[in-house]
């Protein structure tokens, strides 16, 4: 019963706008440097790390569809003035939307190409590597994830439940050919999850309808303005009136699950 009503409560506060955060007390020396992993299967899988002094938590950033790492080039930085590590990879399944991929350039994956849902589902073992790497870092892990990394996430946390301190999810949905698959396996994750999508209705029910399958502490931040598809709701330049209030939201979820 505690554990249900601490999912309401969270539920409850998640249709208010929170206040932007105010900025961060503590000024950290941070340093990125790229790393190397090589996920299950052999595959090269290329990142960024974003260290810094005393860090709370190591954050691991996922992509969305035709997209890399860069994604989170601005987001990074940010993140680390509050003071959260963090790993951006390239997946095999990405391009060149913010940049270029370098994991998906080494397998020769053509400019310009659509994954499938097939394809979506096989860059799983590129977060999974990038989650062993992390565990090496004796770090509280936060998985976060944009678009189909954001239903990625769901299967990992559930597949490995006593790493992950908590889910963040932007614009989850059952991208898959099983299209029970991401809800089957928010239903087994105990992290507490946050997740965000674009002002949509069809996107704010796709992450409704999965987040609904959480047993445990959850919330959805609904956009009254702006609001865009993935991580790019952060972005100023993609969502002008909306990424402030989303960052705040983001910022208010991270105090509480990693002070």
């Amino acid at each position: 019963m505690r554990s249900a009503a601490a999912a309401l409560v969270l539920l409850a506060l998640s249709s208010c706008h929170p206040k932007p955060p105010n900025v961060p007390k503590e000024t950290r020396a941070m340093s990125a440097e790229p790393v190397a992993l090589t996920a299950a299967d052999g595959v090269k899988v290329a990142g960024v790390y974003t260290s810094v002094e005393k860090p709370k938590a190591l954050i691991l950033l996922f992509h969305q569809a035709e997209s890399g790492k860069d994604e989170y080039a601005t987001i990074a930085p940010r993140l680390a003035t509050w003071g959260y590590s963090s790993l951006r990879i390239d997946q095999r399944a990405g391009g060149d939307l913010f940049g270029g991929n370098e994991t998906a350039r080494g397998l020769g994956v053509a400019k310009g190409h659509v994954a499938t849902a097939a394809e979506y589902l096989a860059a799983k073992p590129d977060l999974e590597a990038a989650l062993a790497w992390a565990e090496a870092k004796k770090l509280p892990v936060i998985l976060w994830g944009s678009s189909y990394s954001a239903s990625l996430v769901f299967l990992l946390a559930a597949e490995h439940p006593g790493a992950v301190r908590a889910v963040m999810a932007f614009s989850p949905g059952e991208y898959f050919d099983d299209k029970t698959l991401v809800a089957r396996s928010a239903a087994k994750v105990r992290a507490p999850v946050f997740v965000t999508s674009a002002q949509d209705g069809h996107e704010i029910d796709a992450a409704r309808d999965i987040l609904a399958a959480v047993p445990g502490a959850k919330e959805q931040f609904v956009p009254k303005q702006g609001g865009v598809h993935g991580s790019s709701t952060l972005l100023r330049a993609k969502n002008k009136d909306g990424a402030e209030p989303a960052w705040a939201a983001v910022i208010a979820f991270l105090q509480k699950v990693a002070p």
